[in-house]
C-alpha cells in the first residue's frame, strides 16, 4: 500500500505513486535540515557567519548523521516541532560551531520552506501523471472518434454524440488543470525568511543578500513581503487540485455509470481473480473507479480548510500554518492516488461500440428530433417546427407509439417529407456534428501538453 494511503479497493493494482512517501516524519526532517544547510551556505556566502560554520552545518545536515530518538523524545517534552532538531543539527555539528546553527531564523521560516522542497516533489511528480493521463487520453480519443453513442444531459437522451467527443470533454478540464498548476509556480514555490514576523530584522543589514542567496541554493523564487501571514500561493495550489478533484470525480462517475449492465458501454480493466463481492459471485464491480470518486471526493474537501488557514491573525497564526500543512500533504496524496488510478482506467478501458448504438436505439428516434425540427424549421420556421415537433414527440414518449409514425401521420411533417425521408432525419449518425473532429483535435492537443510536461526528476 502507497505511503500515507488509507486503504483503497486496489491499493495492490496501482503502481505507488511516491508523494505518500515524500510528507513522512523522516522526511520532512530532512527537508528542514536542507533548509537549515542552505541557509547557513547562505550566510556563510555573504560573511555573516564563518565560512567554516557554513560547511560544517551543510556537512551535519543530513538525518542519518543525527539521533533520531534523541529529537523525538525532546519534541515529546518540549511540544514544539523544530527546536529539538536544531539542539540536535547544533549538537552534531559541534561547539566550535553549532552556535551559528539557524541564525536569524524563525521555526516556520524553516517548516514552511521545507514544506514548499516536498510540495515541488509532489507537484513534479503531479504532472508526470498528468502526462501520462493526457497520453492514455488521447489514444481513447482517437480509438473513439467516430463512435455514436448517446449524448445525456440531466441523465436523460439529448442529441448524438460521440464517444471520442466525451472523451474530449475530460481531456480539456485536464489540460486546464496542467496549464493552471504552471502558471501557479511562480506564486508557490517562493523561500519565506523573513524572520519573526517577516521584517526581516533578525538578519540585520544582510537581509535580503542572505534570501536572494538562501533561495538560489533551494532553486525557488523570493517574497517582496516576507511574511508568514502569505500563504495564499499554497492555498491556490490546494485550490488547482481541488479543482482537478472535480474533473477526476466527474470522470468517475460518468465510467462508472457507462458500466452498470444498463449502459455497458465502457468498462475499466478488471484483471482475472478480481472479486467484486463476498456474496455475490457474478459482480464485477468498477472497483478503480468508486476508488477514483472517493479519493476525488475527498480532495475537493480540502480546498475549505486551506482556504481557512488563510485567516491569520495579524502577522502569524500557528494553527493556521498547521492547517494549510495538513492540507498541503494530504491533497498532494489524494492527488496523486487519483491520477494513478485513472492512468490504469484509461490504459486499460475498453469500450463496446455495438452496445453504444444499440442505446442510441433506444429512445426509438426520439434522439434525433432535434435533426428533423432544424431541417423542418426552414420550410416552416423553427419555433413552429418546434411545437409541431414537440407534440408528437411527447406522444410517442407518453403512449409508447413509434415516433417516425406520428411524424408520417402528421400533415406539417409529411407535407414536406416523405416517410424515407423522415426515417433518415432521424438517423443519429446524421446529426453528430463536429463530435468526430473536436475528438480528433482534443486527442492531439493532449499529446501535446503532454510532450510539454518537461519534468527535471520524479
Amino acid at each position: 500500500m502507497p505511503a500515507g494511503s488509507s486503504s483503497r479497493f486496489t491499493d495492490g493494482r496501482v503502481p505507488d505513486h511516491g508523494i505518500g512517501d515524500l510528507f513522512t516524519y523522516e522526511a520532512r526532517l530532512q527537508a528542514r535540515l536542507d533548509v537549515e544547510a542552505a541557509l547557513a551556505e547562505a550566510e556563510a556566502a555573504v560573511k555573516v557567519i564563518p565560512a567554516e560554520a557554513g560547511e560544517a552545518i551543510a556537512e551535519a545536515a543530513d538525518l542519518d548523521k543525527l539521533d533520531l530518538d534523541r529529537i523525538e523524545k525532546a519534541t515529546a517534552e518540549h511540544s514544539h516541532p523544530l527546536t529539538p532538531l536544531v539542539e540536535e543539527l547544533c549538537r552534531v555539528v559541534g561547539a566550535k560551531h553549532g552556535g551559528w546553527v539557524h541564525w536569524g531564523a524563525t521555526t516556520q521560516n524553516i517548516t514552511q520552506t521545507a514544506d514548499l522542497i516536498l510540495m515541488r516533489q509532489a507537484h513534479d511528480k503531479i504532472l508526470d501523471l498528468l502526462g501520462d493521463l493526457l497520453r492514455s487520453l488521447s489514444k481513447v480519443a482517437e480509438a473513439g472518434a467516430e463512435v455514436p453513442m448517446p449524448g445525456r444531459t440531466h441523465s436523460q437522451h439529448a442529441v448524438p454524440i460521440t464517444f471520442g467527443f466525451k472523451v474530449a470533454i475530460w481531456i480539456d478540464e485536464i489540460a486546464a488543470h496542467v496549464d493552471r498548476l504552471r502558471s501557479v509556480e511562480d506564486r508557490v514555490f517562493r523561500l519565506l525568511m523573513g524572520g519573526a514576523a517577516g521584517t526581516m530584522a533578525s538578519f540585520g543589514s544582510h537581509a535580503r543578500a542572505i534570501e536572494t542567496e538562501t533561495a538560489s541554493r533551494l532553486d525557488m523564487g523570493s517574497m517582496p513581503v516576507p511574511s508568514r501571514a502569505i500563504n495564499d500561493g499554497m492555498v491556490e495550489w490546494v485550490s488547482i487540485l481541488g479543482m482537478l478533484g472535480g474533473t477526476a470525480g466527474k470522470i468517475g462517475k460518468d465510467v462508472y455509470s457507462m458500466m452498470q449492465p444498463e449502459f455497458g458501454e465502457a468498462f475499466e480493466p478488471i484483471p482475472e481473480g478480481t472479486i467484486g463481492s463476498s456474496t455475490m459471485p457474478h459482480k464485477r464491480n468498477p472497483q478503480l473507479t468508486l476508488d477514483v470518486i472517493t479519493s476525488a471526493t475527498q480532495l475537493r474537501g480540502l480546498v475549505a480548510p486551506a482556504m481557512e488557514s488563510m485567516l491569520h491573525d495579524h502577522e502569524a497564526n500557528g494553527a493556521m500554518t498547521g492547517i494549510l500543512e495538513d492540507a498541503v500533504a494530504q491533497a498532494s496524496r489524494l492527488a496523486g492516488d487519483v491520477l494513478a488510478r485513472l492512468v490504469v482506467i484509461f490504459t486499460g478501458l475498453t469500450f463496446d461500440e455495438d452496445r453504444m448504438r444499440a442505446n442510441l436505439a433506444l429512445s426509438g428516434g426520439l434522439i434525433g428530433s432535434e435533426s428533423l425540427m432544424l431541417e423542418l424549421g426552414e420550410r416552416i420556421g423553427r419555433q413552429v417546427a418546434h411545437d409541431v415537433v414537440f407534440e408528437l414527440a411527447q406522444r410517442s414518449a407518453v403512449d409508447d407509439i413509434d415516433f417516425a409514425s406520428l411524424l408520417a401521420e402528421s400533415p406539417e411533417v409529411s407535407e414536406h417529407f416523405t416517410r424515407a425521408e423522415i426515417t433518415d432525419l432521424l438517423d443519429p449518425c446524421r446529426h453528430l456534428g463536429e463530435s468526430a473532429n473536436i475528438a480528433r483535435a482534443m486527442a492531439e492537443h493532449a499529446r501535446r501538453v503532454a510532450d510539454g510536461i518537461q519534468i527535471p526528476s520524479v
